[in-house]
């Protein structure tokens, strides 16, 4: 996609991060832990990695928005603008990815990793969707920070045409976020071993995100 004016990116970021901020308070927000609390900025001293899929990428930015939460997004035109809006909100931002051409993205994760949590969507940006990329574990073995598998879900929402089928909430409808027990990844794996464990986060985010599509859903309807 080609680039946007930088000028036109901060005005169109400005009027989101209002809009946006309305949007996603008036939601009807549920925290349901699948193991302990790991609800971002109310973790203590401890820092994970939080692993999320793309499509819902829009509720932890506003939802979670701060200073100690390290954000990955892509150098492609929709990260611009996403970049733009977590600027807003006051979100530290590294561009990139952690699987195409990403080594310099990799080394400001490590360096960030070391103070803040990082929060990654690993089959982003043009997935496959639902799909855990290697470089996920790869950055956690490095790291030595633990996998946190988060999973989203909406009552109902609007999906947009894209390879993700990003999910827009409806105004005041209900919204779940749902956290497994953190995964812990050995810093010497091997490439069996990195597929393994690439597979068990992997299995791991869809079930969180099953969980709380359904209780999304479940909960509406019983209100």
């Amino acid at each position: 996609m080609r680039s946007r004016p930088a000028w036109l990116m901060k005005v169109i970021a400005g009027t989101a991060a209002l809009g946006l901020r309305f949007w996603i308070r008036s939601l009807r927000y549920d925290y349901r832990p699948q193991g302990p609390w790991l609800e971002p900025g109310c973790t203590g001293a401890d820092r994970f990695i939080y692993a999320m899929w793309h499509e819902y990428l829009l509720l932890p930015v506003l939802r979670y928005a701060h200073p100690e939460v390290h954000v990955l997004i892509s150098r492609s035109g929709d990260g611009q603008l996403l970049t733009e809006l977590c600027r807003r909100l006051r979100i530290p931002v590294v561009r990139g990815s952690t699987s195409r051409g990403g080594a310099e993205a990799v080394r400001q994760l490590l360096r960030a990793g070391c103070r803040t949590h990082l929060a990654l969507t690993p089959d982003g940006p043009r997935g496959p969707r639902r799909r855990v990329q290697p470089g996920l574990v790869y950055l956690a073995s490095r790291s030595g920070l633990p996998i946190v598998p988060v999973g989203f879900g909406l009552d109902r929402p609007r999906r947009l045409a894209s390879w993700d089928q990003f999910a827009l909430p409806r105004l005041r409808s209900r919204a779940v976020c749902v956290t497994a027990a953190p995964i812990f990844i050995p810093a010497e794996v091997n490439s069996k071993e990195l597929e393994g464990y690439r597979q068990k986060v992997e299995n791991a985010m869809n079930a969180m995100t099953t969980a709380a599509e359904d209780w999304a859903g479940r909960a509406a309807y019983l209100h």
